[in-house]
């Protein structure tokens, strides 16, 4: 199987999205301030609360989530030491099938360093 194109993928769920952000912008909305209050700074920081974000999406299996939540790791300067941490917490818990997701969370991790490497 053909690892995806993380910045392919996540550009296209936004863009998938729109139908919905059009026709049912209060459930958008809703979710999006769910999203901003689970992910404000408290008692974990933003990092700590994204790596969070992003086991969950490999125990759940979630491509899109993988995307998103590597992108903004990336975004706030997560090393790779970190995100292994995290995957190895992530298998632990979730077994074989996380094992195989980390493996798709390392590639998405890469394909937005370089992308924002390259500008």
């Amino acid at each position: 199987m053909a690892m995806p194109s993380f910045l392919e993928l996540t550009a296209s769920i936004s863009s998938h999205l729109a139908p919905l952000r059009a026709g049912r912008g209060e459930v958008m909305k809703g979710f999006g301030a769910l999203s901003r209050a689970a992910m404000a700074p408290g008692a974990l920081d933003a990092k700590t609360k994204e790596l969070i974000a992003l086991a969950i999406g490999v125990a759940q299996r979630c491509d899109g989530c993988i995307g998103f939540h590597t992108k903004a790791l990336v975004q706030m300067g997560t090393s790779e030491a970190e995100l292994q941490e995290m995957l190895g917490v992530a298998v632990y818990m979730g077994g074989g099938p996380s094992l195989m997701y980390a493996a798709n969370a390392l590639a998405s991790f890469e394909q937005f360093r370089q992308a924002q490497a390259a500008g």
